[in-house]
């Protein structure tokens, strides 16, 4: 993602060079598997056993945009990013205004990071902090800044290709936490005995925000494709993704739902009980994933940054960009520490635009032939009322709950 906004579409010839299908499953199954899976059983708990359909109907909706952005790239084979198809549907502005979807996105999820190892370590390590020139110190707090100065050599490196083999692990370690949280209800003596509510109806813009969150990987889709041996394949691969990920999303809110029901709390982790070593290892793998892509999330906005003709290959300013940045998420997490309401945040905000009303519009404006009255028509436009619906209320639930908790 790092040079999606730095260079207009140049003509590329065609190449046998590329991924295979499974080796871009796995890219893309690695792109839907993130945090989201962690307040996918509090999302179901917000919204009752009900909005287990809306999972799976949003599931669909975003599969549907992944595969217009698709046919946006087979309109004009000179497009390899998704800056590149708001260049060619809307000129530089279109570019411009995708980049920064992109870059708030991303840096959001750096603060849901923080937020995320803040809440763990405090978990695992109750009752920490310190007292600073008269001002106490919380055990959270106290670890969002630990974490930041551990996290924050790793920004400084240009090369990530360590850490991007690391992090590539997101699909073991989401496959690892469903399997441990299982363990805890199943065989730890937490059980499966809580009923649930059948539909809340207060809590579903929440829970809806939350469940596309975990949808919000269209910014990657069409470097994904564009690096496949065989892009006409890329729906296929959509579809493994979006199938494969449902799954795996809807067994963790069904089991956290059944094992602590209206107790959930922001991530399944915090309600885990700490003595049990299945326990451990899932609160583990969850506070190492976010240390080794935090600078990778990171990388892309400061990338941008740099470019900037003044400051363009000064290893110095490079060095103080990335540390402001670095410096201003921690400043978000510790005033904003909300991780449910933060990802709601993201999800109907700026997921809803990424994955949904931007795929929409961007099609319609390439492909004339769409803009006709048809059965497809009518379908886009009832998702652009749908995603604006759900993203205007979304977005207003969210940030009411962030202000209504910051003020108390």
């Amino acid at each position: 993602m790092e040079s999606q906004n730095q260079h207009p579409p140049q003509p590329q010839e065609p190449s046998k060079l590329g991924t295979t299908f499974s080796r871009t499953c796995f890219n893309g199954l690695n792109t839907l598997s993130g945090v989201g899976i962690l307040s996918i059983p509090f999302a179901l708990s917000e919204g009752g056993w009900l909005s287990l359909i809306l999972l799976f109907l949003l599931a669909l909706l975003c599969w549907y945009t992944g595969l217009l952005l698709q046919r946006c790239m087979d309109a004009n084979l000179h497009i390899k990013t998704y800056p590149d198809i708001g260049d060619v549907a809307f000129g530089q502005k279109g570019r411009i205004t995708i980049s920064i979807f992109m870059y708030l996105e991303l840096y959001f999820v750096a603060v849901e990071f923080l937020i995320l190892e803040g809440d763990n370590l405090n978990k695992l390590f109750p009752n920490m902090g310190f007292n600073m020139a008269g001002i106490k110190v919380g055990g959270r707090q106290c670890f969002v800044l630990l974490t930041a100065v551990v996290i924050l050599p790793t920004t400084w490196l240009k090369n990530l290709g360590l850490l991007a083999y690391v992090s590539a692990g997101g699909v073991l370690a989401s496959a690892v936490l469903v399997a441990c949280v299982f363990w805890v209800g199943a065989v730890d003596g937490v059980g499966f005995h809580e009923g649930g509510v059948l539909l809340n109806m207060r809590g579903l813009p929440t829970c809806i925000s939350l469940y596309l969150f975990c949808y919000c990987g269209h910014a990657v889709f069409p470097t994904l494709c564009n690096s496949m041996k065989d892009r006409s394949q890329f729906s296929k691969v959509l579809l493994v993704c979006f199938i494969t990920s449902t799954i795996t999303y809807g067994s963790m809110a069904v089991l956290g739902y059944l094992m602590f029901g209206q107790h959930l709390k922001s991530q399944i982790t915090l309600n885990l009980p700490i003595r049990k070593i299945s326990s451990r290892i899932a609160i583990y793998i969850t506070i190492i994933n976010p240390l080794t892509k935090y600078a990778i999330v990171i990388t892309p906005i400061a990338a941008a940054i740099e470019e900037a003709r003044p400051i363009r290959n000064s290893r110095v300013i490079s060095i103080l960009v990335r540390t402001l940045i670095v410096i201003s998420t921690v400043i978000v997490a510790l005033m904003v520490p909300f991780f449910n309401y933060v990802m709601a945040f993201v999800g109907s905000f700026l997921g809803v635009t990424v994955s949904v009303l931007l795929p929409c519009l961007l099609y319609l404006k390439i492909n004339v032939a769409a803009r006709r009255f048809g059965l497809e028509l009518v379908t886009i436009i009832g998702i652009l009322v749908i995603g604006s619906l759900v993203g205007v209320v979304g977005t207003y639930t969210s940030v009411k709950e962030i202000v209504n908790r910051i003020l108390d």
